[in-house]
């Protein structure tokens, strides 16, 4: 009797045992593998690096469980079709560009005194105020306002209504299990509910869900609201910018066609074939890195002990990897889909 899968898992791989043009080339997945042993031997994988981000919060306490809950709340769609057209939120005399224009708007309301990781202040805030809190220097405007209000009202009603204004109440009920939480979430807030039909299934992929859990576990280091029991059940986050990484180190691969209307600038609509395959086969491609890591290390004799090695640490790596390396990736195109789910 096989051990039930993680129900993400268990859709990446029907996803890809049905994909048309993504695949997953062995030889990348090895290399790939081997390349993450060096830098986990290098201490990438260290949870600690979380907190060391400058925009990341630094305290360990409720306040923190709030922001990162805001943010992933918010975590979607930041791309823009050219480097010039990318919106910059300039905070503390920086500018910042995709994801961490979120992060800094956010930092900066805070300072600002505007309550925006409270659930009565989120449940009742308008699109005026959104405008406000994601301002740009730059002129151009962050994507999707008027959704990101409906996420950030709906967060804060049900917070408030259900769970007495505090993410931390979730947290308790999931009593330490990534998985209870996951489920906890995706059903009490519907803009986390991330899923697609594909080849006449229901599949899962639970990109700012999973990002949440993983983001709690890694501030926290794994202990306090952080301590997950089965956290490794928890894969890669399949968004634009990890995708590209894989393609780039020859660990996922893109038909032909594909790759000609990706290079057209084709925006895809949420739920399209082609985007779930690139989504799918990213899940099963990193956790087919995961495998042959954990492969080689038992080959070594080395297995036990050291930093961390799963979906999220793996995923956190190559996020980072594709953002230093976005000059060396140019020519891979990001699959460009304008939605609440990444």
């Amino acid at each position: 009797q096989k051990m039930q899968q993680w129900e993400v898992l268990d859709s990446a791989h029907f996803i890809h045992t049905h994909s048309k043009d993504v695949s997953i080339p062995v030889e990348g997945v090895e290399n790939a593998a081997r390349l993450l042993l060096d830098v986990r031997k290098q201490g990438e994988f260290r949870l600690s690096g979380w907190r060391e981000q400058a925009l990341n919060p630094k305290e360990l306490n409720e306040a923190t469980v709030a922001w990162i809950f805001l943010v992933d709340t918010l975590n979607f769609s930041f791309w823009a079709d050219t480097p010039e057209d990318l919106p910059e939120v300039e905070f503390e005399g920086k500018k910042y560009t995709g994801y961490w224009t979120l992060c800094a708007a956010i930092n900066r309301a805070l300072k600002e005194g505007i309550p925006v990781t409270t659930a009565s202040y989120m449940k009742s805030i308008t699109l005026d105020q959104v405008k406000h809190i994601f301002r740009t220097s730059n002129g151009k405007e962050i994507p999707l306002l008027d959704r990101r209000v409906e996420v950030i009202q709906e967060a804060g009603r049900v917070l408030d209504e259900k769970f007495s204004g505090c993410f931390t109440n979730l947290i308790k009920l999931a009593e330490k299990s990534a998985e209870k939480l996951v489920k906890l979430v995706v059903e009490n807030f519907t803009s986390y509910d991330d899923h697609a039909m594909f080849s006449g299934k229901k599949v899962m992929i639970y990109k700012r869900v999973q990002i949440l859990v993983a983001d709690i576990w890694a501030c926290f280091e794994g202990k306090g609201y952080g301590e997950f029991s089965d956290i490794d059940i928890i894969t890669m986050f399949a968004d634009y910018r990890v995708p590209q990484g894989l393609v780039y180190l020859n660990a996922l691969k893109y038909s032909d066609e594909l790759i000609r209307k990706l290079e057209s600038n084709h925006l895809f609509s949420p739920g399209d074939r082609e985007e779930v395959e690139i989504r799918g086969n990213s899940i099963w491609s990193v956790e087919l890195i995961r495998r042959k890591m954990n492969e080689i290390l038992e080959a070594e004799g080395n297995e036990k002990g050291g930093d961390p090695l799963n979906g999220v640490v793996i995923d956190f790596f190559l996020w980072g990897y594709a953002k230093a390396n976005s000059k060396e990736m140019a020519n891979i195109p990001i699959h460009k889909v304008r939605g609440i789910f990444y």
